[in-house]
């Protein structure tokens, strides 16, 4: 990866991906009564029935804002409205664009924690990313300790409360991003290797092959991208905000 840039940049009218870039969307998915309106209207009957199935407006809410903006995103790239956007899934449940899509080249992934999503597109590489809201929690040894390596187990168990919430989901979101990069499940957690402190970047140690990358997504946040490949370049767009 070359020049990462860090700022989130306004997202333009018209952006166009490179064969070596890699783009990191950031979208807020609190979003006003108008929009939430408007981007129910694009999802599919499918995502609408799954909006549905939300027993808090919160979290159905959020799911309408994440779906919606990640159909606008694509379609911008594919040229065609967000409505038209068709997708099919893995057996894990994974989203990728529908095989019609293929010509593009085109790849994604999303997370979201909170009111926060990410969106990474590139073209021609696996790609996945995670996302998650930095939070105290009483199981937190006992999932590092199931989870995690031996010696990734021992840093978390050394530092303070604070330090310890920060580090395990540093470690928790390299891995994962990882995970969903390559499809495979969570039982593959404890075997991905991460190099980490407080104080120095992630580092991917037990695969060839692929870049490793914590994002400043948000304070509180944590959050990283794997990429398959090597010497590409980042680009950080901020989807639109919309106000009341």
């Amino acid at each position: 990866m070359n020049n990462p840039q860090y700022l989130w940049l306004p997202s333009l009218r018209e952006v166009t991906l490179l064969p070596n870039e890699v783009h990191i969307w950031r979208i807020n998915l609190d979003q006003s009564a108008a929009e939430l309106q408007y981007l129910a209207t694009i999802l599919s009957s499918d995502e609408s029935a799954r909006a549905e199935r939300f027993y808090f407006p919160e979290h159905r809410q959020r799911f309408i804002a994440g779906r919606g903006s990640l159909r606008t995103i694509l379609s911008g790239y594919l040229g065609i409205f967000p409505q038209e956007v068709q997708f099919d899934y893995e057996p894990r449940g994974k989203p990728l664009l529908a095989s019609k899509f293929s010509y593009s080249g085109l790849t994604f992934n999303l997370s979201h924690s909170q009111n926060l999503a990410l969106c990474a597109v590139s073209q021609n590489r696996q790609i996945g990313i995670d996302l998650e809201y930095i939070r105290l929690m009483s199981d937190l040894e006992s999932l590092a300790q199931r989870f995690f390596l031996p010696g990734e187990y021992e840093l978390v168990r050394s530092l303070s409360p604070e330090q310890q919430s920060s580090v395990f989901f540093r470690y928790w979101t390299c891995k994962e991003a990882y995970l969903k990069a390559t499809g495979e499940g969570i039982a593959k957690l404890e075997q991905i290797e991460i190099s980490l402190t407080p104080t120095e970047s992630a580092k991917l140690q037990t695969v060839q092959g692929w870049s490793l990358l914590e994002l400043p997504a948000a304070d509180n946040y944590a959050a990283a991208v794997v990429v398959a490949g090597v010497g590409w370049d980042l680009k950080c767009w901020q989807y639109r905000e919309v106000k009341d």
